[in-house]
C-alpha cells in the first residue's frame, strides 16, 4: 500500500539548519540575525550576544564563534 504522506514529505525542501546572533529576548522569543543580515524570531533557550543554531523557527544550540571567511575564485 502506498504511503502518501511519505511521499508528499519526499518532495518537500529539507529543513536548512541556519546560525545567527542573539539580539534581544523577550517572553521566550529571541530576535536573531544572520550572517547576511536578516532577522529571525525563534523560540528557545539563548542569551544575549550568544551564536545559536536554528532549525524551523527553534533554537537548537550554542554554534561555535568563528571568522567568517569569504573566497573568491
Amino acid at each position: 500500500m502506498i504511503n502518501l504522506q511519505k511521499q508528499f514529505l519526499a518532495i518537500l525542501p529539507a529543513r536548512p539548519l541556519l546560525v545567527g546572533e542573539v539580539l534581544s529576548i523577550s517572553d521566550g522569543v529571541a530576535v536573531v540575525q544572520l550572517p547576511g543580515g536578516g532577522a529571525l524570531h525563534t523560540r528557545g533557550a539563548a542569551t544575549v550576544g550568544q551564536r545559536v543554531f536554528i532549525r524551523d523557527g527553534a533554537i537548537e544550540g550554542p554554534a561555535p564563534v568563528l571568522d567568517y571567511v569569504a573566497a573568491e575564485i
